[in-house]
């Protein structure tokens, strides 16, 4: 998403000239082109798919079989990681706790299924901004709460810059995901004000706002995470440049910013 203005040929040229070792792929652009021919092409570059994003959206009508197919898609891209956004209040609530209920309830029935194809779901907190609409998980304590019923190999959590830098309770519930085994992904970008209307497309490329980001990798470091770290950044002044220009500078600034 960082590079949407890229197809999905693009992309796996420049991160495959640029040395970037695999590539978090979003479910609308791989359904486009098609699941196999997607996987064939990431793999036929010697790259990795380091997650599929997204699943999610439980306090829906629909959304167990949309996220049995978002798993299904996982497995065939070749990931082990689906990334879950988990939804915001249903139409007409004002109830928190319930719609977390929901969350809870669809991972039950959501978990085997995805073990079972090798996929591990990675629930994704969001800034409280975006409660209402998108996730009512707004840390990463009340996703790891969500998560740990289950096995660690089953269900974990992101660790995303953007959406946890304002919480002072970020360091402790790293150390406490880490040492569960339950970081299944680490994304970045960085928080720029003023925000924009809509908020969704606010985040900042990396080194231009206030986020310590070298903090946070070592943070997420000190707990032996050796995963991939995703850079994630939905920005549309950059997504109006040439997307390969952005792509070369997104890598050069993550070696940067540590």
């Amino acid at each position: 998403m960082t590079v949407k203005q890229l197809s999905l040929p693009e992309l796996v040229a420049g991160c495959t000239e640029l040395g970037i070792p695999g590539v978090g792929l979003w479910r609308e652009p791989v359904q486009a082109y098609g699941v196999d021919a997607a996987h064939r092409l990431v793999r036929d570059a010697g790259l990795a798919v380091t997650s599929l994003c997204r699943g999610g959206f439980f306090t829906t009508a629909t959304s167990l079989d949309d996220n049995r197919a978002a798993i299904d898609e996982a497995a065939a891209l070749g990931t082990g990681t689906l990334v879950l956004v988990s939804g915001g209040l249903p139409p007409g609530s004002r109830d928190l706790a319930a719609a977390r209920q929901l969350i809870s309830e669809a991972l039950a029935t959501l978990a085997p299924y995805a073990a079972e194809r090798g996929v591990r779901l990675a629930i994704e907190p969001l800034h409280p901004m975006y409660a209402a609409d998108r996730c009512v998980v707004s840390t990463l304590a009340q996703a790891l709460d969500l998560a740990e019923p289950f096995p660690a190999g089953q269900v974990g959590v992101v660790v995303d810059t953007y959406h946890l830098w304002w919480d002072d309770t970020v360091a402790q519930q790293i150390s406490r995901a880490g040492a569960a085994g339950r970081i299944h992904s680490f994304q970045l970008a960085d928080w720029t004000t003023p925000l924009p209307e809509g908020v969704l497309t606010g985040r900042g490329q990396l080194g231009d706002g206030c986020i310590d980001l070298p903090w946070f990798r070592e943070q997420v470091d000190a707990t032996g995470f050796d995963g991939p770290v995703e850079v994630e950044i939905f920005n549309e002044a950059m997504w109006a440049r040439d997307g390969l220009e952005v792509l070369r500078e997104t890598a050069e600034r993550f070696r940067s910013t540590g």
